[in-house]
């Protein structure tokens, strides 16, 4: 079997630079692998233009197996076994991917489902999801994820209109009506325990409080709002001034945040919660950060494709062709082997991965520079500020102040 190559330039970072042999003689130990999304199928029903899987700089899914085979399912689920007991976890959580995973058929899924569970000792508790965007949520397919209590994640933009813009079907139709219908049902009292949330794309032209109502309504676990992703080469939308490259002073995304966290936060208890906002205050009340967009706390998981290659972060996609890529594969290396990758060390060594800048910030720990793959520039690879680097700033500073006034207004009461 060939050995796949990481294809970042020799002269970026951190392939070029991080010395993985000199942090461990430092004292430097890597955290456990707890989480494991899973490629079951690379294709998709839908055609969403800014899809980090098939839309922006990695194309390696043309060559991706279609769907993963009962072997490579199963050497996975083996070496997740073999790792939980290495390190003596006590739980892990295992998320079925794609693509659209449930274009695997509620078979394959039911099949997926025991083979992953059986695989792991009983005194392990592993949490099974899968992130769809809903198209494909029937009554057979709901009735085999409750069979067993897989949580189930959505994609959704907010209402028609909001969502239309981006994510429409292969023959440019609306998705809307078919992921809706999907959410109803998920939405009923036999199957309400599944739904763990919806997870939704920033769109400048879409209006924040009308967004956060449209998705409210399905009355989700919770929400999660994400920046659309793009790099210092390839700037996010609305993020480009005049000669092309990343307007650094534009803050139109921290605006559209800092409307919708105050319309949240004045709803108390009554507001669904949406992970970013809650990590944000969490973070900066002192506390531990809830996700990968505002975090400097070691990242714990890995992705297997369908052709059982292991894989960095699969966001890292939007970066450049083969920015995921470890060079490793569960038929025939374990997953401590990925301790040992640049890329993977840099995700869990916290604040100490940022550039000089990202250090010297006063929200160094609560941002942790940003989601990673949004750091990306050519030349000097991941160790940059964020492309929304004004945007987390502005953001975060309207929601310390917030808290601040509170904190003070409590204080004298």
């Amino acid at each position: 079997m060939a050995t796949l190559l990481p294809l970042t330039p020799v002269s970026e970072w951190p392939e070029r630079g991080l010395d993985i042999a000199a942090l461990r003689a430092s004292g430097w130990r890597p955290t456990p692998f707890d989480q494991f999304v899973v490629k079951v199928h690379s294709r998709c029903n839908l055609a969403c233009d800014y899809c980090y899987m098939y839309e922006l700089a990695d194309q390696s899914w043309r060559d991706q197996p279609v769907v993963m085979t009962p072997e490579i399912a199963r050497a996975t689920a083996r070496r997740i076994a073999e790792h939980v007991e290495r390190h003596e976890l006590t739980a892990v959580e295992v998320v079925f991917h794609g693509g659209e995973p449930l274009l695997a058929g509620p078979d394959r899924i039911d099949t997926l489902a025991r083979e992953f569970r059986a695989a792991v000792d009983s005194s392990v508790h592993v949490e099974l999801g899968v992130q769809t965007n809903g198209a494909l949520l029937t009554p057979p397919m709901l009735d085999v994820l409750a069979a067993h209590d897989i949580g189930v994640g959505v994609s959704l933009d907010g209402d028609r209109a909001a969502n239309d813009r981006h994510r429409r079907n292969r023959r440019g139709d609306s998705s809307y009506d078919a992921v809706t219908r999907g959410l109803r049902l998920l939405g009923t009292d036999r199957y309400r325990h599944l739904f763990d949330g919806i997870l939704a794309v920033i769109d400048l032209a879409n209006d924040p409080v009308e967004t956060y109502t449209a998705l409210a309504e399905f009355e989700p676990r919770g929400i999660d709002v994400l920046l659309p992703h793009g790099t210092w080469a390839a700037p996010p939308p609305g993020k480009a001034g005049p000669n092309g490259e990343v307007d650094i002073t534009d803050t139109s995304y921290a605006s559209w945040l800092v409307t919708l966290f105050d319309h949240w936060y004045e709803l108390g208890d009554s507001a669904v919660d949406i992970r970013l906002f809650r990590s944000a205050v969490r973070q900066l009340l002192g506390r531990n950060g809830t996700t990968e967009q505002l975090s400097a706390g070691p990242l714990s998981f890995l992705v297997v494709e369908t052709d059982g290659s292991i894989e960095q972060v699969d966001t890292l996609k939007s970066a450049f062709e083969g920015a995921t890529a470890t060079g490793l594969h569960v038929l025939r290396d374990d997953f401590d082997a990925a301790f040992d990758h640049p890329g993977v060390a840099a995700r869990q060594i916290g604040t100490a991965a940022l550039c000089d800048e990202c250090r010297a910030c006063r929200h160094a720990g609560v941002c942790g520079g940003g989601l990673y793959a949004q750091r990306y520039r050519p030349g000097t690879g991941f160790r940059n500020p964020s492309v929304y680097c004004a945007d987390l700033m502005a953001f975060l500073d309207h929601v310390a102040a917030r808290l601040r006034a509170d904190l003070i207004a409590a204080r004298k009461g």
